[in-house]
């Protein structure tokens, strides 16, 4: 199993106490794999530090192979992520947006614009601006932005946030025939137990800023009656709920 992400030892504490302590994981090729936790537990901070966007106080990333710390270029150069929003340019339309995307990428031509809005549902309305478009649709714009480079590895920070069920449907597709074709690795975090449970191959759980366990969801599933029941059993083992 080809190792794609490997967190060691990670850890960003903030002057209030919160953040993350010693987080270890290990994400292999063409997982999908779910960050699951409640609001406040150090889901974001540990994307953040994963993406470039604020500096572990101790620890490293790893991706394909790359620290983030000391070869950011090298790490970053196959990843595609969305943290927090996904922003556009309101006064553009979408296909532009994603034109201007493009600009980073060598290999990106307009058909490849194309071909990812037709993924993710928003072909028709390439030439409409996104201040018309609902948080479902801005989500769908961004996650076509995420996926423009053909990415090996895509970091995704609750993308399911903000969607209808139809969009949820969507995107769960999306990202599992991505995974199974193009074998690419997805870290998507979530506080939805429902719909990581119906996306995700692996999962681990964050609590408290510290990971609590990593497990396949089919083991999982074999050994609980749902993703809640696990969640709920692991924190109370841990801890307290």
């Amino acid at each position: 199993m080809e190792k794609v992400i490997e967190i060691k030892e990670l850890s960003k504490i903030y002057k209030n106490g919160r953040g993350i302590t010693d987080i270890n994981l290990d994400i292999h090729r063409g997982d999908i794999f779910g960050f699951l936790g409640p609001n406040g537990a150090g889901k974001t901070t540990a994307m953040k530090i994963m993406t470039g966007l604020i500096k572990p106080d101790s620890g490293d990333v790893k991706i394909l192979g790359h620290s983030i710390l000391d070869e950011f270029e090298q790490a970053m150069k196959k990843v595609g992520c969305i943290i927090e929003t996904s922003e556009s340019y309101s006064y553009l339309t979408a296909f532009e947006n994603l034109k201007q995307f493009s600009r980073y990428y060598k290999n990106v031509d307009n058909k490849r614009i194309e071909e990812v809005l037709e993924l993710v549902g928003l072909l028709k309305y390439k030439n409409e601006k996104p201040r018309k478009f609902s948080l479902g649709m801005k989500q769908r714009l961004g996650i076509a932005a995420a996926l423009l480079s053909r990415p090996e590895v895509v970091i995704l920070d609750e993308p399911l946030n903000g969607l209808d069920v139809e969009g949820m449907i969507d995107m769960r597709n999306i990202i599992k025939e991505l995974a199974e074709k193009e074998k690419t690795t997805f870290f998507i975090s979530s506080h939805l137990i429902h719909d990581v449970e119906l996306t995700c191959t692996r999962i681990g759980v964050l609590y408290n800023g510290k990971m609590l366990n990593v497990d396949t969801t089919k083991n999982i599933l074999n050994n609980y009656a749902s993703l809640e029941n696990y969640f709920i059993s692991e924190v109370e083992r841990n801890g307290r709920i």
